[in-house]
């Protein structure tokens, strides 16, 4: 399976807000978060020595930093995966990316009208976005909308018995140095694919309402130790089985190569895993 990749259109032109203003619209949202943009600065290499060039052991046991940006002058795209059937932005059905709300980094609990919370081991999820037209210096002022999906392997929105949450969804917004960063859980692995994580680039919040804006798709792999660590633990004795069934080699999206894709995780059960990834776009 080739990888196809998608080109960053040449114009680049949602913070956690509180729960009590998740009811007045998109507008508010992005009113509030707008005067937060900041401008496109290229920081390459500043802080990113360890997050680029990210390779693996071939059972995705292991992430170990191998290149510097800035000792290179480009760098290539993040490969494009999939969206698969439930991303959420409206090119398979609903879309959350135009709902008041969204913009946030805690994504554990729904928002809006829906109450529900996902449960599990918790997991900090940590993406730097890079611009490969520009060194693979920072990529500030983008917006990444990510998704995964539950300890039960359900998807909010489209899953049976969550169709009415949207936990596990959220929007953020790119520092200086290009990070954005989102507390969740660790998902679970269900049958057929390898423990993984999606998310779109945006080229700014203000765009991020609508697929047909986005940059790049991609999807994060987690290594494989870090799954059997945490699928020992309550909850997830389904994911068990599904991990053994499963290979990182073989699965059917990261089967072509997977190296720039692998997360570095770190922590525990008791005080959270941390994964983290460079998205070079």
């Amino acid at each position: 399976m080739m990888k196809e990749r998608r080109g960053r259109p040449l114009n680049h032109d949602l913070h956690d807000d509180d729960l009590h203003d998740h009811d007045r619209g998109l507008a508010f949202d992005l009113a509030t978060n707008l005067d937060r943009r900041r401008m496109l600065t290229l920081m390459a290499g500043a802080g990113l020595v360890s997050l680029v060039g990210c390779g693996s052991a071939s059972d995705g046991s292991a992430a170990t930093p191998t290149s510097s940006a800035a000792a290179t002058t480009s760098c290539s795209e993040i490969p494009t995966e999939t969206a698969g059937p439930y991303p959420g932005d409206g090119s398979n059905g609903p879309n959350i990316l135009s709902q008041s709300g969204i913009v946030r980094s805690d994504i554990r609990a729904s928002f809006g009208s829906a109450s529900g919370v996902a449960t599990g081991v918790p997991l900090t999820i940590n993406l730097t976005v890079l611009d490969t037209a520009n060194g693979c210096g920072a990529l500030a002022g983008a917006a990444v909308y990510l998704w995964h999906c539950d300890i039960n392997g359900g998807y909010s929105m489209y899953s049976q018995g969550v169709t009415n949450e949207n936990y596990l969804r959220g929007v953020q917004e790119t520092d200086s140095a290009g990070a954005v960063n989102f507390k969740s859980i660790f998902p679970a692995a269900y049958s057929g694919r390898w423990p993984h994580i999606h998310f779109e680039v945006y080229p700014s919040l203000a765009k991020a309402t609508a697929s047909q804006n986005k940059i790049a798709t991609s999807q994060l792999a987690l290594p494989g130790a870090a799954c059997e660590t945490v699928y020992a633990t309550d909850g997830y004795s389904t994911s068990v089985r599904n991990l053994a069934q499963t290979l990182l080699d073989t699965d059917n999206v990261f089967r072509d190569g997977y190296a720039s894709q692998l997360a570095t995780v770190t922590g525990n059960v008791s005080s959270g895993f941390v994964a983290k990834l460079a998205v070079p776009v």
